[in-house]
């Protein structure tokens, strides 16, 4: 990984901020309207060119603006980004929810996945380890992004939801020290999976290992995903431990 200047990083996270908020590739000129950074766009162009040479962002079709790869994603999560604080509103309603099913695990898993769902309005997913059980929910959310109305990208989300070994290898793939895991679609090899991200996080239990997380397009909210992800493993460890 290259060092990057102030004024790239900068750039780097403006243009994956725009990015998340609008779908759209980012240009220049966009940049130059909604951020002042005091130069001029050729400069925010050649900024652009060096962050794209160097893998972190990529052209898409003939528009002149770019988007973010799954470097450039990566480096925002994890240097970049602030993380919002789930209100306390917020913890009470999903600690409600969860403590009701708290006495059936199936019925715990399932409303773990439901109400992940909800919170991030993406798909929400519980894996069990022991016995490969897959519990879902929110397949309604994707139809909410452009990414998904390719239904190649559809189909093959729902797909690795029916298949648990797929998705256990992503889950694999990514594992890693952090509490949270993020695997981009970029990162897999299949390109109908470009355009998806997978957030998930594990929590060990005595006769229990469990993977719960969203997945949904890669310009998720991850400010206020990767947060409410920790609150999900803190609690249905408190519940199962």
């Amino acid at each position: 990984m290259v060092d990057l200047t102030g004024r790239q990083i900068q750039i780097l996270r403006a243009v994956v901020e725009q990015y998340i908020q609008t779908a759209d590739p980012v240009g220049s000129e966009t940049i130059d309207k909604q951020f002042n950074f005091g130069v001029s766009p050729a400069t925010i162009r050649n900024e652009m060119v060096y962050l794209a040479k160097n893998g972190y962002l990529r052209k898409v079709h003939s528009s002149s603006g770019r988007i973010p790869t799954a470097l450039a994603i990566k480096f925002y999560v994890r240097e970049l980004m602030r993380e919002r604080d789930l209100s306390v509103a917020d913890e009470v309603s999903v600690k409600e929810r969860i403590w009701s099913s708290r006495e059936q695990m199936n019925d715990l898993l399932w409303e773990a996945a439901k109400v992940m769902a909800e919170r991030s309005r993406c798909v929400g997913v519980v894996v069990t380890q022991d016995n490969q059980r897959i519990f879902h929910s929110g397949y309604a959310h994707l139809l909410n992004f452009p990414e998904f109305t390719n239904i190649d990208v559809t189909r093959t989300v729902l797909t690795l939801l029916e298949e648990g070994r797929a998705l256990q290898e992503i889950i694999d793939y990514g594992r890693s020290e952090e509490s949270v895991q993020i695997v981009l679609g970029e990162d897999l090899g299949n390109e109908y999976l470009m355009p998806v991200s997978f957030v998930f996080t594990e929590v060990n239990a005595i006769n229990n290992h469990l993977t719960m997380g969203v997945i949904g397009p890669c310009r998720l909210d991850y400010a206020y995903v990767v947060p409410m992800m920790k609150y999900f493993r803190s609690l249905i460890h408190e519940l199962i431990a």
